[in-house]
């Protein structure tokens, strides 16, 4: 069974009561609209964080499927014998004293069960039912197959989103041959978002995007626009008597364009770091880009010359 659990606009699904084959997890990310929704099938996996439920930008993890650190030997013993007596009082079922017995043999031992995971896709499935359903694996050791820091690095970037840019103009509506254009984002917002994936009482791992650039495309060729380039994170807003140093200097009108406009592209650059227990880890993840698009029309200001005799 899976309880579903929504959590900052991605649905999250949460260990409830499994069936034979022990536990499982993964991550697999679908979009709807402006959200992202990942999805955790079993797993004791717990993400959090403020980057989680805008747009994702499709990121994949690279595993399948692996194995979770469970329970010990004890706590093992007691969650199987319960699902039983449940089983019993619910549907009438038997107990089978000897499905009991590999986990009773464990009971005084070290150590602890891990459950074989994986993330959903056609893949997952089948590496899935290719491996062991749990393994009793000793203390302080990571079993073949078992969940790396990378890998829950992995699912933490998975899950971890950037809201897409909102393109605010000066002039808004229409702008004009040789007039500077304007751009910087609209409420930008929280300029650092982070997710953070814990398995409870094992390991976590947190992924953190900061916002550290745009970039204008102006929608036509340099000899029609001039693109100022100086825009920090999130441009510069139109100040009266101000220095014009992010945005478009359009030389042509756009009349002669699809649509009679310039489509103008502006682009967050985010910068994600990745940190697990013990420090920042040695790896990088590329940069997250999110675009949006505005259309702008330029016309050619008109003049009247007149003259006397």
């Amino acid at each position: 069974m899976i309880v579903n659990v929504a959590v900052a606009g991605l649905l999250l699904l949460a260990p409830g009561p499994q069936p034979d084959g022990g536990g499982g997890g993964g991550v697999r990310t679908s979009q709807s609209g402006n959200t992202s929704r990942i999805e955790l099938y079993n797993s004791q996996i717990r993400l959090s964080g403020s980057g989680l439920g805008a747009k994702s930008d499709g990121y994949q993890v690279k595993r399948h499927c692996w194995y979770e650190p469970g329970n010990n030997a004890e706590d093992e013993v007691n969650f199987r014998n319960g699902r039983q007596q449940r089983a019993e009082k619910t549907w009438g079922e038997t107990p089978d004293d000897a499905y009991l017995d590999k986990y009773k043999d464990k009971v005084g031992q070290e150590g602890r069960w891990w459950h074989v995971a994986h993330d959903g896709t056609d893949a997952g499935v089948a590496c899935f039912g290719g491996m062991e359903p749990e393994i009793w694996v000793p203390p302080n050791t990571t079993p073949p197959n078992g969940i790396t820091m990378q890998e829950l690095l992995d699912i933490a970037r998975a899950a971890l989103t950037v809201p897409e840019p909102k393109i605010k103009l000066n002039p808004d509506v229409k702008s004009y041959v040789n007039l500077p254009t304007w751009v910087w984002l609209d409420d930008a917002g929280q300029t650092t978002r982070s997710v953070t994936a814990t398995i409870p009482g094992y390991m976590s791992a947190t992924v953190t995007a900061n916002l550290n650039d745009m970039t204008i495309e102006s929608g036509t060729t340099d000899d029609r626009a001039k693109v100022m380039t100086d825009c920090g994170p999130t441009g510069k807003p139109y100040a009266k008597g101000g220095e014009f140093t992010c945005g478009v200097q359009y030389l042509h009108a756009s009349v002669d364009q699809p649509r009679r406009v310039y489509e103008l592209t502006v682009t967050s650059v985010w910068e994600v770091t990745a940190q697990g227990q013990g420090g920042v880890v040695p790896f990088a993840y590329d940069p997250i880009q999110v675009g949006a698009t505005r259309d702008v029309e330029v016309g050619e200001v008109q003049s009247t010359v007149t003259g006397t005799d």
